[in-house]
């Protein structure tokens, strides 16, 4: 199979590996071991549309020069020839960008949390739109979502809540990797409107932080339970009421790091606990990634730091029904819409604005 010069060798390995992932896949005992045939199932799919593009490329190769060698002998086969050639240039770039380093994290599942900041109640309830919004989006998407830990807010809303993101079996989704196109929904989404406890019709401007993890695998990361303080604690609704009469709620601190989880929404205190382990490993692993490789800062310069109105990636203005996303300039003026989980639009954008960054810092 003949490739583009750039990126030949990075080409023939992905091709190889498809191949190899292809035969394991056809062996009935690699599907005994459901996690390890999961994790086959998501490469092989991740590198498929480079094979497909690959074999596209070199069957027209092949086409063009029979259309070359038929043109000078009838001129017929000009238009056919100069078809394929501007066919040949789209699948190389098609293929360029497929070469790409990927970001080791982008076919994972995602942990995603939300938080209430400035704003008040009114923040709290756009805390609560969001949730909503991603997990429509999920729907959309046939992914798998898992409320994991969720504080309630007085006047309804969140103040904090974090939800698990995953793909189903395969052939239960559309294959692409969650975190691919999660991960630029981190940082600080501002909302204008009128609040409901707004007499007066004023607009007001509130911010909710959006914080996207890739989910750790327990093989990703290593706890020690020698690290970890665990402590229980009865869970509780709004204002504090009780929910339940057991101190299943647990809320655990990884002592060297200081980072703390919780989770309260599951009924038995082991459940509580796996779902705060979740999270852990998930923040570790963010962590780990950072501030072993400069990239990864790079990579989530959009994630929250400080949900702060002034630090926000993008705006949802209910007056005029419009996104803006301020870091590519994307407007919409369908806002009811994308609050109903068609997010699509503007995480192409995202996404498109990153590949050809990666393009211009390649060429």
């Amino acid at each position: 199979m003949s490739t583009p010069d750039a990126g030949t060798d990075r080409l023939r390995g992905l091709l190889d590996e498809h191949a190899a992932l292809e035969l394991e896949l056809a062996d009935p005992a690699v599907h005994a071991d459901t996690g390890r045939a999961r994790r086959l199932g998501r490469r092989y799919a991740q590198l498929s549309p480079v094979v497909e593009t690959a074999r596209a490329l070199d069957q027209a190769r092949d086409d063009l020069g029979t259309a070359r060698e038929l043109a000078a002998e009838d001129a017929s086969f000009r238009a056919e020839a100069e078809a394929l050639e501007q066919q040949i240039e789209e699948l190389t770039g098609r293929l360029r960008e497929q070469l790409l380093p990927k970001d080791p994290d982008d076919d994972k599942d995602v942990i995603l949390e939300i938080k209430a900041g400035e704003g008040g109640a009114e923040s709290a309830l756009f805390a609560g739109d969001l949730l909503r919004m991603y997990l429509r989006y999920a729907e959309r998407r046939g992914w798998a979502t898992d409320v994991l830990d969720a504080v309630d807010a007085e006047l309804g809303g969140y103040k904090d809540v974090a939800v698990a993101i995953k793909s189903r079996p395969p052939g239960g989704d559309d294959g692409a990797g969650i975190f691919a196109r999660l991960k630029f929904e981190g940082g600080v989404h501002r909302v204008q409107r009128v609040p409901v406890t707004e007499s007066q019709g004023r607009i007001h401007t509130s911010a909710v932080g959006v914080l996207v993890l890739p989910e750790a695998e327990e093989v990703d990361v290593t706890v020690d339970p020698n690290d970890l303080r665990i402590d229980v604690f009865r869970s509780s609704g709004p204002g504090g009421q009780s929910v339940n009469t057991t101190d299943s709620a647990v809320r655990i601190t990884h002592l060297p790091s200081g980072i703390v989880v919780s989770s309260q929404n599951e009924k038995s205190q082991l459940q509580n606990k796996e779902s705060a382990l979740r999270v852990l490993r998930s923040r570790l692993l963010a962590a780990a990634r950072e501030e072993a490789a400069a990239t990864a800062s790079d990579q989530r310069r959009s994630q929250v730091r400080t949900v702060d109105r002034s630090e926000r990636v993008r705006t949802y203005n209910f007056p005029e029904n419009r996104i803006s996303d301020h870091r590519v300039g994307f407007k919409a003026h369908n806002l009811d819409a994308v609050l109903d989980g068609e997010l699509d639009p503007v995480i192409d954008a995202l996404s498109s604005a990153h590949t050809a960054e990666l393009l211009a810092a390649g060429s």
